[in-house]
């Protein structure tokens, strides 16, 4: 249950529309539901400000609807990550609701009128170092979309062509917190830390030739950045990212 939800129904028994009973019958799922297979966390948009999202990666079709209809049923908006093409063509023919979009693999149920980011209002910038990288950038961006948070996006700026990264250093300058997402040696992250006075969260990707150990230097190489200011989340961890930038967006919005 969402903060929105929660509202309205203590407006409801305020105002003699719904009585205790039926709002304890509603709440009497908190803190959370069992479906046997999976405890799902009702009210955690309430203690977090971001809904419990669910990770469809190793999970059967079944699963995966049984929880995404089950969340719906408390929560205006429940959101997907990691659901694979093949597993959407067996998902999505039960939830036709649903809106998927196969580069960032996210999976979305949606009611009502959702949050929209005031288009003067601060902003994430997410930032890609090559064109190999959108999945784990769109992840991230499609998320803060998502949750509510304005986005700008800027991809395959990397330091091969430098040039290209300098070309959006004024939109960088105002960026409220960046997401840089890099694959190879990582170094994208280390430049743009350096350049800028807000946070910036690096995101290291599995992308890049043998002695990249799928993500593993660029994730040595941004933790190891000699630039001040910088976050790093997991290997191909956009969501990660995503959540932790619209933290701070909430914060500067409030």
């Amino acid at each position: 249950m969402d903060r929105v939800k929660l509202e309205e129904l203590l407006s409801a028994v305020q105002a003699g529309e719904t009585s205790v009973a039926e709002a304890l019958s509603k709440l009497e799922s908190l803190p959370f539901e069992n479906l046997g297979f999976a405890r799902l966390d009702i009210h955690r948009d309430l203690r977090q400000g971001v809904p419990e999202v669910v990770f469809c990666q190793n999970k059967t079709a079944e699963q995966i609807v049984q929880i995404m209809t089950h969340l719906w049923e408390h929560h205006d908006r429940v959101l997907g990550t990691r659901l694979a093409v093949t597993a959407s063509e067996e998902v999505l023919p039960q939830l036709p609701e649903a809106h998927y979009d196969p580069v960032s693999r996210l999976i979305s149920l949606t009611k009502g009128n959702q949050p929209r980011p005031d288009p003067e209002g601060p902003y994430c910038m997410v930032i890609s170092g090559g064109t190999s990288d959108l999945p784990v950038a769109e992840e991230a961006a499609q998320t803060l979309e998502f949750l509510g948070s304005r986005v700008i996006r800027a991809y395959d700026i990397g330091v091969s062509g430098v040039h290209r990264l300098l070309d959006q250093q004024a939109a960088l300058a105002k960026a409220d917190v960046i997401i840089s997402v890099a694959g190879m040696e990582g170094a994208l992250t280390s430049v743009v830390g350096g350049l800028v006075s807000c946070p910036v969260v690096g995101v290291p990707t599995s992308v890049g030739y043998g002695a990249n150990f799928q993500g593993i230097s660029a994730l040595l190489a941004m933790i190891n950045a000699c630039a001040p200011g910088i976050a790093v989340v997991n290997i191909d961890n956009g969501f990660g990212a995503a959540v932790y930038a619209h933290s701070i967006l909430r914060r500067i919005g409030k």
